[in-house]
């Protein structure tokens, strides 16, 4: 019933700057949360940065003072301005939503996953 669409990823130079958007689609009442989550080979999924629909942010360790993640709320739409990337942060990208759809109830969707490869 909701579908996201990451789009941003890409291979860039360590130090470069990436920018990861995601909108979500669908019957879509409300939009609690969006974050950015990633999954490197070999490696668990892990959050990367998290953000209410009242503004609130919380972010991995290792990204801190690095990514900011925002929202549009009118948009369904969140991203993520990546800065001073590192090869570490090479990985899969996945978007997340959790809300509530018009029929009232709750839902929590995935985007299919974008690329970023940091990489000189």
């Amino acid at each position: 019933q909701v579908q996201l669409v990451e789009s941003g990823g890409g291979l860039v130079q360590p130090g470069g700057s990436l920018r990861l958007s995601c909108a979500a689609s669908g019957s879509i009442f409300s939009i609690y949360a969006m974050g950015w989550y990633r999954q490197a080979p070999g490696k668990q999924r892990e959050l990367v940065a998290a953000i209410t629909s009242g503004g609130s942010t919380n972010y991995a360790d290792s990204v801190k003072g690095r990514f900011t993640i925002s929202r549009d709320n009118a948009k369904n739409t969140v991203y993520l301005q990546m800065n001073s990337l590192k090869p570490e942060d090479t990985a899969v990208y996945y978007c997340n939503a959790d809300g509530r759809v018009v029929s009232g109830a709750d839902f929590g969707s995935w985007g299919q996953g974008t690329q970023v490869t940091v990489s000189s």
